[in-house]
């Protein structure tokens, strides 16, 4: 593919599908070609708002459709292991937004049914394609702090979310940890790979979703990390990273930095501010220009979001649901 425009499949029309697509119109080599929803009317509307050529009333007319090179998944977290799977069964790339599924026996099917048939697949984790954040992982892997020792990292939203919110529902994969608790798992596992050792507790809620999550990570080497997820408390959603000759600090936004601040023992505190040219910190390019540079390579997996490492997430999350008594419906473990 190389040289030539990537065209897309947008498969679902909620809020996350319209933040990307209006992201992916102003991406140099995306094309657009179709979108698909449940039913014709949202379709329609969500390819006249963005002015896509093709709106498909069922999954699967998308899934078939051979001009597309590559479907972004954006449903519910419930829905990511089918509509992925049928996209892949179809000869589809794809991209699949975060969390990967519900949990890792789904996503490891996800990536055998890839691996088997030798299609791109890359779970849609911006944090790991933000500039700033590449930029951090570069500094501590040239040892700017030393080895990593500590981590902490939150997210939590100021949400009075009904029991009816997708956020509280079980059948929608619902609760704090799936959501938001992904990204500072997320964050901690692309510094030290995955954990030894997960403890973890909960508040719950009545559908037995959780409402906050706190959880403690160790690894062989020592290092630990602290991460925590609530839908009931706004955090600062900020992150630390402690080595043995000094401290990174993300004192806001760690997962979509603006700026990062870098302590060392012995030397001036250093601020890393976020190049304009890279466009608006929120944007989800980075991981549309990541899948669309991984395709023209032939590649089948993306070096900064590696399926192994979505698949280590994963476990980290099933372990920690383990701890807090959650189960979705459907679920056999």
């Amino acid at each position: 593919m190389t040289g030539q425009n990537v065209r897309w499949g947008i498969l679902a029309t909620g809020g996350m599908a319209a933040t990307f697509t209006a992201d992916l119109v102003d991406l140099p080599g995306a094309e657009i070609v179709a979108v698909a929803s449940r039913s014709p009317e949202p379709a329609k509307a969500f390819a006249e708002r963005f002015g896509i050529p093709r709106a498909y009333g069922d999954w699967e007319s998308l899934a078939r459709d051979e001009e597309i090179d590559i479907v972004y998944v954006a449903t519910p977290h419930s829905a990511h292991r089918a509509a992925a799977g049928l996209c892949l069964e179809a000869g589809r790339n794809v991209l699949c937004e975060k969390p990967f599924t519900l949990n890792v026996r789904e996503a490891a099917e996800l990536v055998g049914l890839a691996r088997e048939r030798g299609l791109f697949l890359m779970e849609a984790m911006w944090m790991y394609c933000h500039p700033m954040v590449r930029r951090l992982k570069a500094l501590i892997d040239d040892g700017a702090i030393g080895g990593v020792l500590t981590v902490q990292a939150d997210f939590g939203l100021a949400g009075d979310f009904p029991a009816s919110h997708r956020l509280r529902d079980p059948a929608l994969g619902g609760g704090a940890l799936l959501d938001l608790g992904v990204y500072p798992v997320s964050f901690t596992q692309l510094l030290l790979g995955e954990p030894s050792d997960v403890v973890a507790k909960a508040t719950l809620s009545e559908e037995r979703v959780d409402l906050q999550t706190g959880a403690l990570l160790s690894w062989e080497s020592g290092a630990i990390a602290s991460v925590h997820c609530s839908i009931v408390g706004g955090t600062s959603t900020s992150a630390s990273v402690t080595g043995s000759a000094g401290r990174i600090d993300i004192p806001y936004g760690f997962f979509f930095p603006d700026r990062f601040v870098l302590h060392r023992d012995g030397k001036e505190t250093e601020e890393f501010v976020a190049d304009p040219a890279d466009g608006a910190r929120n944007s989800l390019k980075h991981e549309a220009a990541e899948a669309m540079r991984a395709l023209r390579a032939g590649e089948t997996e993306s070096p900064l979001v590696p399926l192994d490492g979505t698949l280590a997430v994963m476990r980290t999350l099933d372990t920690i649901r383990e701890h807090i008594g959650v189960r979705y419906p459907g679920e056999t473990r």
